[in-house]
């Protein structure tokens, strides 16, 4: 009965060491394939040629930032006090879901301390802005 009990202990503690605990992750991994390469890993990218994601003031409007990741951008932004002139490329592949992820991710690394953005959201968004920033 002893073992059984153990077995029984044991295979709890699996299944809890299975359960990922970080809500972002599917967000972490999108922002890796899809904008480290530019924003980097620790969201400060490239000084002075692309705007950093790290404590942005710039993240404050979800609705702006989900266009942005969906159609890209061009021409001058400010960002924390500082100009950028960087085109980034659109992102049409990402689904609202993918969108939303990242943005929460995002939105609560490197300092950041946004709200959490729904999918709903996210697509409102999207519809709303069609081609605004291209």
């Amino acid at each position: 009965m002893r073992w059984i009990f153990i077995l029984f202990i044991a295979a709890i503690a699996l299944v809890l060491v299975q359960c990922d605990t970080n809500p972002y992750k599917q967000g972490k991994v999108l922002y890796e394939q899809n904008c480290q390469n530019c924003h980097q890993e620790d969201g400060h990218a490239v000084r002075g040629l692309i705007p950093p994601l790290a404590k942005s003031e710039y993240l404050s409007d979800p609705e702006q930032v989900a266009c942005i990741i969906r159609n890209g951008l061009k021409g001058e932004i400010t960002v924390n006090g500082e100009k950028y002139n960087h085109e980034m490329p659109p992102n049409l592949v990402l689904t609202p879901t993918q969108i939303s992820n990242i943005i929460n991710y995002i939105n609560n690394s490197w300092g950041n301390k946004h709200p959490f953005v729904s999918y709903n959201k996210v697509a409102e968004s999207l519809k709303a802005c069609g081609d605004e920033f291209l």
